[in-house]
């Protein structure tokens, strides 16, 4: 820099380190924020349940004693207080926004606690919606969490990029189901996700199969699986498959998603509590 700088670099012609320095586009926590790390949660497509996936692997380190976080940045499909039961309104004051507590502790923020109606829809453009979610990071007040994972909306529009742009993503888990197109989805997911050199740390198969609670036979709904070529193709270490269970369905419409059990998530929480340390 020059010691004649101005300061005005709209009117400045030189090439100086500040100028040309690679600029952050990551946003301030609150001074009331503490979070150590992010994960991603997304998908390229709708119907594969991304929020359910979501909403599990915020469950499973809140159990193991660490403080979990879920920012819902999905606007216009938001379903994360209804999975956890939440019902009352956010109410921010001079100091911020403070997250909503599920019933063990797991912190929330999503537009369905600031909306007069939670059913209320969200008729926002892109550029208003990706506002929104900066602010669920800004404004809101954090206190102390571990792990924060953001519920993304699908595909690879305004918004995902405006989280993987503007919050400081550790990593990311891609969600899918066993669908023909599956694969290209799948595909664009990862490589926006290389493209903004954030690393994928598992692959969801949600809906993979439902097993027959008379024989116990999996009966491949949707075809069979094809998440271990994905994983090989994408080098993608860390897979797990969710089945068809009507006891998720059931929890979730109870807003009781906190008491589920299975263990298909183990691996990819392994992955992320030793990839994402803290």
């Amino acid at each position: 820099m020059s010691e004649n700088c101005s300061h005005n670099c709209a009117e400045c012609g030189s090439e100086c380190s500040e100028r040309t320095a690679p600029q952050s586009m990551i946003e301030p926590l609150s001074k009331n924020s503490s979070v150590k790390k992010v994960i991603g949660v997304v998908s390229g497509k709708r119907d594969v349940r991304k929020s359910l996936i979501t909403s599990m692997l915020a469950v499973l380190p809140q159990r193991k004693g660490y403080q979990a976080a879920i920012l819902d940045a999905d606007i216009t499909g938001s379903s994360i207080p209804k999975v956890f039961g939440i019902h009352d309104r956010a109410v921010g004051s001079e100091e911020g926004i403070p997250p909503s507590e599920t019933k063990y502790g797991t912190k929330i923020m999503s537009i369905n606690l600031l909306l007069e109606h939670g059913g209320d829809p969200v008729v926002w453009r892109g550029q208003v919606i990706a506002g929104a979610v900066k602010q669920f990071w800004t404004d809101v007040n954090w206190d102390n969490v571990d792990y924060m994972f953001v519920d993304m909306p699908p595909g690879t529009g305004d918004v995902p990029l405006t989280v993987f742009q503007s919050l400081p993503i550790d990593g990311i888990i891609v969600v899918a189901s066993p669908q023909e197109l599956v694969e290209i989805i799948v595909e664009k997911a990862v490589r926006m996700a290389d493209m903004m050199h954030i690393p994928v740390l598992g692959l969801v198969e949600n809906m993979a199969y439902f097993e027959c609670p008379t024989c116990h036979d999996s009966h491949f709904i949707f075809g069979q699986s094809r998440i271990a070529a994905l994983a090989a193709r994408f080098q993608i270490n860390s897979t797990a498959q969710i089945p068809i269970d009507p006891a998720l369905a059931s929890l979730c419409d109870r807003g009781d998603i906190e008491t589920f059990t299975g263990g298909w998530l183990d691996q990819i929480l392994q992955t992320i509590t030793k990839e994402i340390t803290i």
